[in-house]
């Protein structure tokens, strides 16, 4: 079960003005399942994404990118579960490019005004037949407030749907977003480990779109891990439908650029958090925060040794307070003068160790204490500068390991 995550309250997801969303049932690679998600924007909305660094990246991530370079506009997605449509040559290129034109067509638009996107299982050829015969059902199911259904139908091995919405006013002006993600397993940020989306009716200049889909994503999903597998199919887009009545943004930078970042990132940590509380097998959420760092850079990589640590995370299941394991961590994470003797470790409320050794006042029940909580925080201080930075992960246990044997049965 997700670590204090239940399925979104369809009443506190915003309809976004400019933006439809339709789901329908494929059969892309089991029956009776929501499968196939089609997103269609107003003319004039902008649109920017993040993808994978993975280099071997699916084929819909290499069209998503060809798409968005080519400057036409974007008028639509399309979104598949079931089959990723990655390790599949130029065959899956040829699969990924017709089904953009299947809904172009249907929407008397440009194929390259269309995103695609895939999620599931590696090295099969998409069924894009079953996929175009699946959307005059998704076109038809179109509407404003469909965000949770959407949620719905982008899932994976996900456990429950994740969406989340906030209200801004900018200018005096009320303004919606809504967001969507699925993801539970193959989960390491490097971008973003999973399928998100983000739209407002906010009026952004595309001037500053992708460096406010970068920011979002570095401030959230690019701090989230469940077991350390970057995806190929990785993809965070954010979309500005451009129909509010306040001024253009046209920095971040400003007033109403801070005021919107601040509350889109709200929403996009929810969703990267989601993800984690979702995790394959996990039955705790933890947070790591790094402090006293020279850079941010050097925090997030001392947080994410600790996080990909398989012993770390067993501990953390078991409730077994073997916290040496957290040190061992720290040590091998790749910091060259790092100076034992002026870390600090502390777990919640509890101050394990000081100067590189166990806390005087220590007392492992206190550790175990901590430790049987649902919800943990692992406090790391370096003593070698200002900088500070946070990752999010969880536990490692035995159902992760049933559910990724289990995947393609």
């Amino acid at each position: 079960m997700p670590v204090n995550l239940s399925a979104p309250d369809p009443a506190v997801l915003f309809p976004i003005a400019g933006v439809r969303i339709g789901v329908a049932e494929a059969g892309v690679r089991k029956a009776n399942r929501k499968d196939l998600t089609v997103v269609l924007l107003d003319h004039g909305a902008s649109v920017a994404g993040v993808f994978t660094q993975n280099r071997f990246c699916a084929a819909p991530v290499q069209v998503c990118r060809e798409h968005l370079a080519a400057g036409k506009g974007i008028r639509a997605m399309v979104i598949n579960t079931g089959n990723a449509n990655a390790g599949t040559g130029q065959e899956g290129l040829k699969r990924a490019r017709s089904t953009c034109a299947a809904l172009a067509r249907h929407l008397d638009i440009a194929a390259e005004q269309v995103l695609p996107f895939s999620t599931g299982v590696i090295m099969e050829q998409l069924p894009h037949d079953r996929i175009a015969a699946g959307l005059p059902a998704a076109l038809a199911d179109a509407r404003e407030d469909n965000w949770a259904r959407a949620a719905e139908g982008i899932m994976t091995t996900d456990a429950v749907p994740k969406a989340f919405g906030a209200q801004v006013m900018i200018g005096g002006i009320k303004v919606s977003i809504t967001g969507i993600s699925k993801g539970a397993g193959m989960i390491r940020p490097n971008m973003a480990t999973m399928l998100g989306y983000m739209a407002t009716d906010a009026r952004v200049s595309p001037a500053v779109m992708q460096q406010l889909a970068r920011e979002l994503a570095d401030g959230s999903f690019n701090r989230v891990t469940v077991d350390g597998d970057t995806s190929t199919n990785d993809s965070f887009v954010v979309i500005a439908s451009n129909k509010a009545a306040h001024p253009e943004i046209d920095s971040l930078d400003s007033h109403e650029g801070r005021q919107l970042r601040a509350a889109m990132l709200e929403v996009a940590r929810k969703l990267a958090q989601a993800i984690v509380r979702d995790g394959e097998g996990a039955t705790k959420f933890i947070t790591i925060q790094v402090q006293g760092g020279r850079t941010a850079e050097e925090c997030r990589q001392v947080a994410y040794a600790i996080a990909h640590s398989p012993l770390v995370k067993t501990a953390f299941y078991a409730s077994d307070p073997n916290l040496g394991r957290i040190l061992a961590a720290v040590g091998y994470a790749g910091v060259a003068d790092l100076d034992q003797s002026r870390i600090d470790l502390f777990l919640d409320d509890v101050h394990v160790a000081v100067q590189g050794g166990r806390h005087p006042s220590y007392r492992e029940e206190d550790g175990q204490r901590v430790m049987k909580q649902s919800e943990i925080t692992v406090r790391v201080a370096l003593g070698r500068g200002q900088a500070e930075d946070t990752v999010w992960t969880c536990d490692l246990s035995h159902d992760y390991v049933t559910i990724n044997a289990d995947y393609r049965s």
